[in-house]
């Protein structure tokens, strides 16, 4: 692992690029760059991250995934339905593969559903159900389907929904880090410059 701590990872995820056109049915809204640091680096002192295959669901721009590859992770899936927010990410790759000895990248534009791989641990900040109703739910139940270990976001309101779905599946929840998530004002319907969600960052394992 090249990086020496939290804000050398920090400061590297600052320069990836981001969405140009977010969708506002896929909730596309950046993982902030202090929040992924954070989250991947307390994956890295667990030892989950060197060497292990994960998946990065719902990618967008990479930010969580490319942060695993970054600490050492063997492989990475970069999964999202939205081709020019995978076409971003592919670019990130690119340019951190030009300056750092990385892992593998897979890209698969396809839907969650769909994903029949087998990975250590899962990465995701899905949509928050708020535009499709259950999408949350769907990322969800693939993640438990193809690992042991689970790493997801999603508004804290929820919180029953998040125990629900993963007492159904066998899982139990070892850790929660609670975030106040900045939503920049970047769809038309934003009437504040920033609106900050209450998250929350799941560990589920089974």
């Amino acid at each position: 692992m090249s990086f020496r701590s939290k804000k050398e990872l920090e400061l590297e995820l600052s320069k990836l690029k981001l969405f140009e056109t977010p969708s506002v049915k896929l909730e596309q809204y950046p993982t902030p760059v202090h929040i992924a640091a954070e989250w991947v680096w307390n994956m890295a002192m667990k030892r989950e991250v060197a060497g292990r295959v994960v998946l990065d669901a719902g990618c967008g721009n990479g930010i969580l995934g490319l942060g695993a590859l970054l600490l050492g992770a063997k492989k990475v899936y970069f999964l999202d339905t939205d081709k020019a927010a995978l076409e971003i990410c592919m670019q990130n790759y690119n340019s951190l593969e030009e300056e750092y000895e990385i892992g593998a990248a897979e890209f698969i534009h396809s839907d969650i559903s769909l994903f029949d791989g087998e990975v250590d641990l899962v990465i995701q900040n899905p949509p928050f159900g708020t535009k499709e109703e259950h999408a949350d739910k769907r990322f969800l139940e693939k993640a438990f389907s193809v690992a042991k270990i689970v790493y997801s976001m999603h508004k804290y309101s929820t919180a029953s929904f998040v125990e629900a779905v993963c007492k159904d599946f066998g899982f139990k929840i070892t850790e929660l880090w609670r975030y106040e998530l900045p939503i920049k004002a970047v769809f038309k319907f934003h009437e504040k410059p920033v609106k900050f969600i209450d998250v929350a960052v799941w560990r589920m394992e089974k």
